[in-house]
């Protein structure tokens, strides 16, 4: 379980392939606090620690994951947003992240709103809806709706987040992983009979 407040940006060091799976090497000011079998956030995606080498750290993403995530585009020094799973009794400064993401989206738009940016997101898949100042985690990070519509929704980055998270990477056209807001998807789920 996440919160979607990233803490740290960690930099693709190697991206080794085997049969169907990726094994990524990831450099990170959390490696020396991580340890085997724990659970990290990358761009949002929950990945087992499987290895900890000298200041980097190796994570196993399966062929299910990579078809459903944008961590397949990663190359050699890609910013990747980092997260460890949230401690019992911590605040929850962001909302109920699982780190399962749902799918992917494209980034059509970046408006520059003096002093902060407004980036649009579209996806294709009918099964997913935002609500307009409800939750949304794009790679990761934790953020509010400003502006929900069918298949497209807008998120306004501050700079603080801009500045520590890889959204100052995302270009138009650029892939990014959702996670929609689980109490969202259980209400809708619970809906659907009666729609």
């Amino acid at each position: 379980m996440f919160t979607g407040i990233i803490e740290t940006v960690g930099e693709i060091k190697h991206l080794t392939p085997e049969d169907e799976n990726l094994h990524l090497e990831i450099k990170s000011s959390l490696t020396n606090e991580l340890k085997i079998d724990q659970s990290v956030s990358h761009n949002g995606v929950c990945l087992t620690v499987v290895e900890i080498k000298e200041g980097s750290y190796v994570v196993t993403a399966i062929n299910e994951t990579l078809q459903k995530t944008n961590l397949g585009d990663l190359q050699n020094g890609s910013l990747v947003n980092l997260e460890r799973a949230m401690k019992l009794g911590d605040r929850l400064d962001g909302h109920i992240v699982q780190g399962h993401v749902d799918g992917i989206a494209t980034c059509s738009n970046i408006q520059d709103a003096n002093g902060s940016w407004v980036f649009t997101f579209e996806y294709n898949n009918p099964d997913f809806s935002t609500v307009e100042k409800g939750s949304i985690t794009v790679n990761g990070v934790s953020l509010t709706v400003v502006n929900s519509r069918q298949n497209k929704f807008s998120v306004a980055i501050i700079p603080y987040t801009y500045e520590n998270t890889n959204f100052k990477e995302i270009k138009i056209e650029d892939t990014v992983n959702l996670e929609f807001d689980i109490i969202g998807k259980y209400v809708k789920n619970l809906m659907k009979p009666y729609l």
